[in-house]
């Protein structure tokens, strides 16, 4: 049975050190010659700093800044959770959003819907919107919307509150992407953020607007997939360009 099986161990450890060792070393030595940004994550620095990857999007909520899409990654852009939310375009979840109960017994936001993107993207952007009731019955003592009475009220089935924007809101502005990790968002998406970026800065949104150009990829070959700019590099870019007032 030894002199059977000796064939067997034989292969298996010559294939083992071929695949296992000998395989993955010489791959990662041609990439590290050819491609070397790509074969280390496509890591981003400034001033020597790594400050993300362009393959991997990152939250942004200051005004100064791009701001990503919704991500339902883990906490947003958990690269250790990667997922969509698998919700369905009927679910009362998604649309409307819901919340819970923390530790503390405090109601936080569980998941925020599509509902409170949308609120949130037009009083952001400066967007004209119609609301069933007034937003200022759902802001804090500090002036900011509570996103837990607008998620109540967008639940309550009795009188629901009902808000819509009226202009075009770009789907990606608040819908995630499958991944939860999408580093890009639609031109249309960054133009409609450019005046208050622009505002911001102290700059004109024009100026804005051909940064934003200037940073639009096209689609790859010409024909894969679709023009898209890569919010990191786009606020890297910000900064060089139109550095925020200290």
């Amino acid at each position: 049975m030894i002199k059977e099986l000796g064939p067997g161990l034989r292969l298996t450890l010559i294939l083992t050190v071929l695949t296992g060792l000998l395989y993955p070393a010489v791959m990662t030595g041609v990439s590290e010659l050819i491609l070397p940004g790509q074969s280390n994550g496509s890591l981003v620095s400034v001033n020597g700093k790594v400050v993300g990857s362009s393959l991997i999007g990152q939250p942004f909520a200051k005004p100064e800044y791009f701001h990503p899409r919704p991500s339902a990654a883990g906490s947003g852009y958990d690269a250790t959770a990667s997922a969509g939310s698998n919700l369905g375009p009927t679910s009362a979840k998604l649309l409307h959003g819901t919340t819970k109960m923390d530790d503390k017994k405090n109601e936080i936001v569980d998941f925020d819907g599509i509902n409170l993107r949308v609120v949130h993207y037009c009083v952001d952007n400066d967007i004209p919107y119609e609301s069933s009731i007034p937003l200022e019955q759902f802001k804090d003592s500090h002036g900011d919307l509570d996103d837990v009475k607008l998620i109540k009220a967008f639940n309550d089935d009795k009188a629901p509150l009902h808000f819509a924007a009226k202009a075009p809101i770009p789907p990606d502005a608040v819908t995630a992407s499958s991944s939860g990790l999408d580093p890009h968002i639609s031109p249309a998406n960054a133009e409609t953020q450019a005046a208050r970026v622009a505002k911001t800065r102290g700059v004109s949104a024009d100026q804005v607007k051909q940064l934003i150009a200037q940073s639009t990829e096209r689609a790859d070959w010409g024909f894969l997939g679709e023009p898209r700019v890569n919010v990191l590099m786009l606020n890297i870019a910000l900064d060089r360009r139109f550095p925020v007032s200290k």
